[in-house]
This record gives C-alpha cells, sequence and structure tokens, in this order.
C-alpha cells in the first residue's frame, strides 16, 4: 500500500517542539536517527508536488522579521495551491551570520524560529523546508551545522545538515560549522526526495572538470532512490554567474534524470548581493520555472506535470549588474537602519554614477549631492553636477572649499617650509570634503557613499580619508570602462548622465590642467592588466605576452597594486559583482614585499 500521508507514523522525530521539550531533546533535531527520517520507505507514491518557490531577502539576526516573512510567503504559497514551499538557505537567521554562530543564544533564537513556524502552519496543509541552524552532534569538533528542516503539521519531520562547506573566496563555512557525515531522503507525500543544500550541488563529476570535494552529496541520494532533488541556497551574485548556475543544474537534472529545484536567497548583506533568479529544471535539463532576478518573488512549478511560472529575468550582464548595484546599495543602507545617503558631485563619471544608483535603490527624495569645488576645478564640473542633479531630481548643495583650503595650507606653512607643492597639498582637498561629506552625514543621519571604482582602488589613485570615506564602496568592484558601459546602459531610455560628463578626460581636479593620464595608463589598457592581474592572478610575463604589451608597462601597474594593499584594507565595504572583489573574498598581507 502507497503510504500518502508517511508523516502519521511518527517515531520521537514526529513529536511537536513542545513534545520534545518536555522529554529533554532537542525540539529541532530528529533524534531517531540523527537527522535521518524515522519514516518507512514507501515503496511508491502518490499525487502531485506542486512546489512554491519562495524567494525572500532576510536580513541576518532579525529572527522576528525574517519568521514573519517566511509566514507571510508560506500563506501565500498555499492559497497559491502548493503543497510544498522552499525557502532559502539560514532564512531563519539570514546568510552569511558569520561570528554571530558563536553565540549560544542565537543558536537557541534558530531553534526558537522554526517551532514559532511550526506551530503557525501546524493546521496547514502545506509542508514548508526552511534553513536554520541546528546544535552539531557531540565530538563534532565544531558546535553548529547549516541545516534544513522539514516543517509540517506542527513539527520538524526531517532534518538534512549541509555536507559540503565551501571555504573558498568570501566562505569561510569550515570556520563554524560541522559537516553532515550522512545523509539520507526524505519523502514527500510518498515521493523519495533528495534535499540538499547550496554547495551541496556544486560537485557534479560530469560537469566540473576539477572537481572541490572527493564525495558529491547529489550522487549519493539518487543511490537511495530519490525522484525529486531540492537545493534551497544562498548564492552570491556575480557577472556570469547566473548562466553557470543555471548549466550545472540542467546537468544533474539530465544526468538523473529528474526536477531539479533551487531556491535562492535575494538581497544585499554588506558586500554579498545575492540575485535569487530560482529555478526548476526539467529532467530534459530544461527551465519550466523561473523566478526574477534581484527581487523577491514567488513562483510554483508542478514537478510531475513540469510546468511552472516563468519570471522575465535580466539575461544583459550590463543591465544586471546595474541591478546588483542597485539592490546591493539599497538593501545595505535600509538594513544599517538608514533610509537617506549623500554623495560628493566632482563633476566626472564615477560620481555621476553613483548618484544615480543611488535614486534607483533609495528614491530622489532620499539622496543629497554635495558639490565642493576647489581653486582647480573647472566651472564645467559644477554645471554638469548641476545638471545631472536635475536630471535625477535630486537636492544639491554647493559648498566651495577654497577657504577652508588656504586656511589648511597656512596652519600647515611652518612644517612645510622649504618644501614644492605636491601630492600632500593635493590630498588635503580630498580629505576637506570627506570631512564635508561626514559633517552632513551626523547632521543628517545619511550615509555618505564613496565613488572610487576598481581601477582607482586597485592602482592607489584614491585619497586615504578623504575621497575613501564613506560607509559603502558601491562601484568599489566596477573598473573604470565597465563605468561607462553602466552609464551607456542607464542612458538607454533617457539622456540621465550629461553627454559633456560622459566626454570629458577623467580627471581628479586637484591641481591646474590635470589628466588620470598622468599618473595612470589609459583605461582602456589599464584596466585588462588589472582584470587579469586582480581577479585572475596571472603573472605580469603572462599578462604582456597576452595583451602584447611592454613588461615594465605592467610591472609598474603590478607595483601600484601591491603598494596599495594598505589603502584597500581600510576602504568602506565594497559591492561585490566579479569574481574577485576587494574585500573578504580576496585576502593579502599588508606589510609584503612582493617581487615583481
Amino acid at each position: 500500500m502507497c503510504l500518502a500521508r508517511p508523516w502519521l507514523f511518527r517515531g520521537i522525530g514526529g513529536l511537536g517542539c513542545d513534545e520534545k521539550r518536555q522529554a529533554g531533546l532537542d525540539p529541532w533535531r530528529n533524534h531517531d536517527s540523527g537527522g535521518v527520517s524515522s519514516l518507512a520507505r514507501p515503496r511508491c507514491y502518490t499525487g502531485q508536488v506542486k512546489i512554491a518557490l519562495a524567494q525572500i531577502d532576510p536580513t541576518v539576526g532579525d529572527f522576528r522579521g525574517n519568521t514573519a516573512k517566511i509566514l507571510e510567503f508560506t500563506r501565500r504559497a498555499q492559497q497559491g495551491g502548493a503543497n510544498l514551499v522552499l525557502f532559502p538557505e539560514l532564512a531563519i537567521c539570514g546568510y552569511p551570520p558569520a561570528d554571530l554562530l558563536e553565540k549560544p543564544a542565537f543558536v537557541t533564537r534558530c531553534g526558537e524560529a522554526v517551532c514559532e513556524i511550526a506551530r503557525a502552519t501546524a493546521h496547514d496543509s502545506i509542508a514548508v523546508i526552511v534553513g536554520y541552524v541546528t546544535a552539531a552532534e557531540h565530538g563534532a569538533g565544531k558546535h553548529v551545522m547549516n541545516s534544513a528542516a522539514l516543517v509540517r503539521h506542527g513539527h520538524v519531520e526531517f532534518v538534512q545538515s549541509k555536507m559540503l562547506l565551501p571555504y573558498y573566496d568570501v566562505f569561510d563555512e569550515q570556520r563554524y560549522f560541522a559537516p553532515a557525515v550522512r545523509q539520507r531522503i526524505c519523502h514527500l507525500d510518498g515521493r523519495p526526495v533528495a534535499l540538499t543544500i547550496c554547495e551541496d550541488a556544486w560537485n557534479d563529476k560530469s560537469f566540473w572538470e576539477n572537481r572541490l570535494y572527493t564525495v558529491d552529496p547529489v550522487e549519493e541520494l539518487m543511490k537511495q532512490g530519490a525522484s525529486l532533488i531540492l537545493n534551497i541556497s544562498a548564492s552570491p551574485w556575480w557577472r556570469g554567474k547566473c548562466p553557470l548556475r543555471r548549466e550545472m543544474l540542467s546537468a544533474i537534472a539530465r544526468r538523473h534524470r529528474v526536477p531539479v529545484a533551487m531556491l535562492n536567497q535575494v538581497g544585499g548583506n554588506d558586500s554579498l548581493v545575492f540575485d535569487g533568479s530560482s529555478l526548476v529544471i526539467g529532467p530534459d535539463g530544461e527551465v519550466i520555472a523561473q523566478a526574477r532576478s534581484f527581487g523577491e518573488d514567488l513562483v510554483f512549478a508542478d514537478t510531475d506535470a513540469l510546468t511552472g511560472d516563468v519570471r522575465a529575468t535580466c539575461e544583459d550582464e550590463v543591465a544586471a549588474m546595474l541591478d546588483a548595484l542597485t539592490l546591493g546599495t539599497r538593501d545595505y543602507v535600509h538594513k544599517c537602519g538608514f533610509s537617506k545617503a549623500v554623495v560628493g558631485l566632482s563633476g566626472g563619471i564615477d560620481s555621476a554614477l553613483v548618484a544615480a544608483i543611488a535614486v534607483r535603490a533609495l528614491g530622489a527624495e532620499n539622496v543629497t549631492a554635495l558639490g565642493m569645488p576647489s581653486p582647480y576645478s573647472s566651472p564645467g564640473s559644477i554645471d554638469d553636477s548641476r545638471q545631472l542633479a536635475e536630471n535625477l531630481g535630486i537636492r544639491f548643495e554647493v559648498i566651495p572649499i577654497d577657504e577652508i583650503f588656504t586656511a589648511f595650507r597656512q596652519g600647515l606653512a611652518g612644517v612645510f617650509s622649504g618644501t614644492k607643492p605636491d601630492i600632500a597639498e593635493e590630498n588635503l582637498q580630498s580629505r576637506i570634503r570627506g570631512s564635508l561629506l561626514m559633517a552632513f552625514s551626523n547632521k543628517f543621519n545619511a550615509l555618505v557613499l564613496t565613488t572610487g571604482n576598481k581601477s582607482e582602488m586597485s592602482t592607489g589613485y584614491c585619497t586615504l580619508y578623504g575621497d575613501m570615506v564613506g560607509a559603502l564602496a558601491v562601484i568599489g568592484d566596477v573598473f573604470k570602462t565597465q563605468v561607462y558601459d553602466l552609464c551607456h546602459s542607464l542612458n538607454a531610455g533617457r539622456e540621465v548622465i550629461p553627454r559633456s560628463i560622459l566626454e570629458k578626460p577623467p580627471s581628479a581636479e586637484l591641481r591646474p590642467g590635470q589628466k588620470d593620464t598622468d599618473s595612470l595608463p589609459p583605461y582602456e589598457i589599464l584596466d585588462p592588466i588589472l582584470e587579469a592581474y586582480v581577479e585572475r592572478y596571472a603573472t605580469p610575463e603572462a599578462i604582456a605576452e597576452e595583451r602584447g604589451l611592454d613588461l615594465e608597462l605592467v610591472r609598474s601597474v603590478v607595483k601600484m597594486v601591491e603598494r596599495s594593499e594598505y589603502k584597500r584594507q581600510q576602504a568602506a565595504p565594497v559591492l561585490k559583482v566579479t569574481p574577485k572583489a576587494f574585500g573578504m573574498g580576496r585576502r593579502f598581507p599588508i606589510a609584503v614585499k612582493v617581487q615583481v
């Protein structure tokens, strides 16, 4: 006989949360088999599995808000006819929680939130799969595990923990989590299902030429007879990630000849931007359901009929980068408890782009721009800034710094006696502007958004405590040539960035007639060098040969990169939109002597 409702056969693992507490057990672990379902495996399954992908934007540590959002999306999923709703990896606490995992109270709150969800959905017909933190088994070495709970009819019916813990780029899960030593299939209306968490699906031997792990959890679960693969993820976005993820999931579906559903987190958390783009793939590798990119969504899929909702996604990489930067900025400002931002407008293209992104993220009414001309600022710079502000509909204030600059130089005249004006005087202007921006920030509770790009941060062509002042480096992972691409994309419908800003030669305007090319190679030459060295770790010799460039030119650029590490490690958090961004995913010593 097919067990259409196998959850009725409950052992200890089927007790409700409160019952488990009364029995002296951990209420959010399955004590029957160390995380393995106690249900007898049915011989067949009945009924269809209509899945809802609840692509939500959780906030790290906001248990109350995250739980309320999970319950809201569960209600909507049930109203839409789903009998299963998926939520992202660690959706209860938000991803990545980092050292918050070291706090016992944080782990306890995770379990309490899952119990709250179980109680709130006790009389619902829908099952919920949600990511959270569980206590590790005794002797595991780490005290927590990255887990997924199957919640149904008022109790935690099944718990699966993550086996593959990434420890590269921005990931450091091995620092916190104990890996699962075994995984088992669970059952939904009698159907055997492989439940996996993010990285557990990223080790398919038929797709990856060089695998990071010796075990493939998906393969092991499929050997147990699973007819459906579910994956809950918190997979950050960068250029090229979406097609790679889709191709990988399609390869898994074709190899095992079963549907694959991947539910991904959306939103910005610190430097990371999660695109969502959740998918359901049919056994033939074709997309049968697709959630939108860079926004919360709820989509449905029938894994028997192989039908589902397909939302339009952003296939253009430039437009996708713009959306990622917008989402990352919005969430960073709002999740830090602010609503407003201030940007220093120089009349150049970088600050123009940051201001435009800020308006997209926060609304024109919440963005203020300050123009702070010095004796070396061209009249066109203020005019261009004013025109940009008008195009964006933002408040624009002009604060000349001539008198402040004069006062600084007079104050330093004694200690600078006998020296010629140089970069010290130039950087005074930038640091004055930084102080004014921070004063405005303090007075009006508006976060300062820095305007430096990746080309400048790579080479150190930026001023500590000057133009690097701020709470978030919006375009710190965007090379200068890409800045132009983004601005042209913004101007596709109407002129947002004035043409004069797009056409003028880049200049910091800190001395008469200054241009960026006085200190740097032209950006169309510089950026490919930086991309190869910073993101791919290519040697100067390889770069020179690949690009057909003079080796000494390449070495001079590399030297600038190496000498500027101390600046980058004091910079504001950078929104990651490339495979290798400055910040936690690129860790280098500061005091080092590198041979180039």
